[in-house]
């Protein structure tokens, strides 16, 4: 950033006028840099030079606001960029969408999501998945229920990253029942689950101690040629060594070694 910074001046002293286009991409590197202070400075000093931000300036202050955890003023810069007669595009939506609902800042991105569905943007899957995966973490799961619900009347089917953040979500609450049909109904729906799906449904079970599911789980994800990751490994291993696993666990073990 240091020799982007002299080029950039070194231009203005040679009386080469800086353009929207150079400003964007010192922006840019300022917010990559996590130094938003310097971006927003820049930012204001283009109006002073007389230059207009565009959308890409908008949406990488956005994109920068959120990476520092301060998605609430990216969400004023949002509004200002509007007022600005600059439309925001799905990705800086989404970026702050998925921000927001990291933040716990639900009422603002329920909000947000309302006013992209009004203004007719392009949305897709994955804004429906952003939001969903939101709400399953913040234990709203009635709301997450009802977005996953809704997809088919408003055009959309849930992907394998949507239906493992629901299952994610059902197992979390304890729903189990409902997780295990969730899975079947994937599957019936011609979505075919991957390595992460069953992780995620395994780990739900185990963690309920709903071990012999979890072992019929394991098998069928063994069988498709897939793989436990870090934490599935991590929690089974515990049950094991700390004796707690019960004899379907057990015997799964002794056969697969």
């Amino acid at each position: 950033m240091d020799e982007v910074v002299k080029a950039f001046n070194t231009m203005v002293r040679n009386g080469c006028l800086p353009s929207v286009v150079s400003y964007n991409i010192l922006i840019n590197g300022y917010c990559k840099n996590r130094k938003i202070d310097e971006a927003i400075s820049l930012f204001r000093e283009m109006s002073t030079k007389g230059l207009f931000p565009n959308v890409v300036t908008y949406s990488t202050l956005i994109g920068g606001f959120c990476r520092v955890g301060r998605p609430k003023i990216a969400l004023k810069l949002l509004h200002e960029m509007q007022g600005c007669g600059q439309p925001p595009n799905i990705r800086t939506c989404a970026i702050l969408l998925d921000r927001l609902c990291k933040n716990l800042h639900f009422t603002e991105a329920m909000a947000l999501f309302k006013e992209m569905e009004d203004k007719k943007l392009d949305l897709d899957i994955v804004i429906y998945s952003i939001l969903i995966d939101g709400m399953c973490n913040a234990g709203r799961l009635m709301t997450a229920s009802e977005l996953f619900n809704a997809l088919p009347t408003k055009g959309f089917q849930p992907d394998v990253c949507t239906y493992t953040i629901m299952i994610k979500g059902l197992c979390k609450e304890g729903l189990l029942n409902e997780a295990r049909e969730l899975l079947e109904k994937m599957e019936e729906h011609g979505c075919s689950p991957n390595h992460f799906t069953y992780n995620t449904i395994i780990q739900g079970f185990l963690q309920h101690n709903e071990t012999s599911w979890a072992v019929k789980y394991l098998k069928m994800m063994v069988d498709k040629g897939l793989s436990t990751n870090a934490t599935t490994a991590a929690i089974l291993i515990d049950l094991i060594t700390t004796n707690r696993a019960d004899k379907s666990l057990q015997d799964f073990f002794l056969k697969a070694l």
